[in-house]
């Protein structure tokens, strides 16, 4: 069993840690590709346990079971390649600023975060969809402490980063019957790391909606080194709530009771 504690830096809502980063302390300990279910939003500033078991690894508050991982065979077919141009390009049709974005703060996509804090990844639609309609882009150059040493990018900044623009990317999705005013949280995912970026490397984040089943929304991520290399990929379910469930102050259990 490991203890770990989440600092408030990696917060997704203001009161909870963001869904991908967690899904990659999880997956840390589970050898090849993996798949996170998210049970409860992980507090902030809390110890808790990781611990291994036969069915896999779980994160534990105490004897609450925060979240579920294993290991499984992932394989994301035809993922766009896009050059850093163009997410460049593509960041420029954001409609997010700190005001209208709605978890401002998130360690990943908070335009609120200072740069070097945050990771400041905000995808946009591209001018041209690439073969994925819905399919949305960002820069992202890594910053020296998401480090192991002097090692790349440590593997639970890249869950982190293929995390939330799968969410944009879901809810922006009209074609699956989406408004765009909707609130989600990441319920569940997986992820395939084939290589890890080193800090200063320019990377590009591409995320493509994949579909629908009433609350769940499918979407699908990757992660692209300047030169077009897949470096890894992910698919995240996300779960439609209500705005307050959505900043932690009430939870899903009694948004089901109403």
């Amino acid at each position: 069993m490991k203890s770990v504690m989440i600092e408030q830096r990696f917060c997704g809502p203001p009161k909870s840690a963001n869904g991908g980063y967690v899904c990659g302390l999880v997956a840390n300990h589970i050898e090849g590709c993996a798949e996170v279910t998210l049970m409860a939003p992980p507090p902030l500033g809390q110890r808790l346990d990781i611990v291994a078991g036969e069915a896999g690894v779980e994160l534990r508050k105490d004897e609450t079971v925060l979240a579920k991982g294993r290991g499984i065979h992932l394989n994301i077919p035809e993922i766009p390649i896009v050059e850093f141009a163009e997410a460049e390009d593509a960041v420029h049709r954001s409609p997010y600023d700190e005001a209208r974005h709605p978890l401002p703060t998130c360690f990943v996509c908070g335009p609120a975060r200072a740069k070097g804090d945050g990771l400041r990844i905000i995808p946009a639609p591209l001018s041209r969809p690439k073969g994925k309609v819905g399919a949305l882009a960002a820069p992202w150059v890594p910053y020296a402490d998401l480090a192991g040493g002097d090692g790349p990018v440590a593997r639970e900044f890249i869950w982190a980063a293929l995390d939330c623009p799968s969410g944009f990317a879901g809810l922006g999705a009209r074609q699956l019957g989406m408004t765009g005013s909707e609130r989600a949280l990441l319920g569940r995912m997986s992820a395939r790391i084939d290589g890890l970026p080193c800090p200063g490397d320019r990377c590009i984040i591409v995320a493509w909606p994949t579909g629908r089943d009433g609350r769940k929304i499918f979407a699908s991520s990757a992660l692209l080194a300047s030169n077009g290399k897949v470096l890894a990929a992910a698919q995240a379910t996300w779960i439609v709530v209500d705005r307050q469930v959505q900043l932690g102050e009430r939870s899903t259990a009694e948004t089901a009771e109403r």
